[in-house]
């Protein structure tokens, strides 16, 4: 479940921000839950932990990604029925090698499998439908098209990595391409080059925004720290 309250009851309210629905069950909730269990599992291997690393990663293949579209659903109900046609491709491309790694983590082949198959899926969706001609990512759309093109701080750093993970999986150049690609965004557009850090977003035309702080309760150096880790080990074992 997404919300509790302090002594551990069900709370009323089960939004965690304002932009998410009042749902019992998300996405984003059960990606981080499973980057942290991924995590844990390779500093302290342990049984329970693996039945239910395992056991999440069934769930992602089985009803968080849409097999008929490659993209996460959001949000759920208590028996995971779908409850929002939302697409964020930021999450999407994310996910993709977050699910590659708690796989890793694992060690089961077979389930490895089906995950790796479905991660080059996801980031071939957002390669073809999310991003722009300058490199950038867009950032949301639903069953209807794009509903938001401004290019956040967080989607251009996991899309370099997802899309990488892509490359090393399929061995596609238009995955190391689109990489490269989102980097060069990066390098462009987002970094602030007079103040540091980066910008929270840009418009579709390049302007900053300017209603977001560099540091807040939900932008810090974690998306973008973490895709330099990730990218330095990823072009090491690719021997350039």
């Amino acid at each position: 479940m997404e919300t509790y309250n302090r002594d551990w009851t069900l709370a009323e309210d089960q939004r965690l921000s304002e932009v998410d629905l009042d749902e019992k069950k998300s996405m984003n909730t059960h990606l981080h839950v499973l980057e942290a269990w991924s995590s844990l599992l390779r500093a302290h291997p342990s049984g329970g932990l693996r039945g239910l690393l395992e056991e999440l990663i069934r769930h992602f293949l089985d009803h968080i990604i849409d097999p008929g579209t490659w993209h996460f659903r959001m949000f759920f109900d208590e028996q995971w029925r779908p409850r929002s046609d939302h697409v964020s491709f930021g999450h999407d491309i994310e996910g993709s090698w977050l699910l590659c790694e708690a796989a890793e983590s694992l060690g089961d082949e077979g389930l490895g499998s089906r995950v790796r198959m479905a991660a080059v899926n996801m980031a071939g969706a957002v390669l073809d439908q999310a991003v722009d001609s300058d490199g950038g990512l867009l950032y949301e759309a639903d069953s209807g098209g794009i509903i938001d093109d401004d290019k956040h701080w967080w989607p251009q750093a996991e899309a370099v990595v997802g899309f990488m993970n892509a490359y090393q999986l399929s061995g596609r150049e238009r995955f190391f391409d689109a990489s490269l690609n989102s980097w060069r965004f990066i390098e462009d557009h987002i970094v602030d080059r007079r103040y540091g850090e980066w910008y929270w977003k840009v418009s579709r035309a390049g302007i900053p925004g300017g209603d977001g702080f560099k540091v807040d309760l939900w932008k810090c150096p974690y998306h973008n720290s973490r895709t330099c880790f990730e990218m330095m080990e990823r072009l090491d074992a690719l021997q350039f």
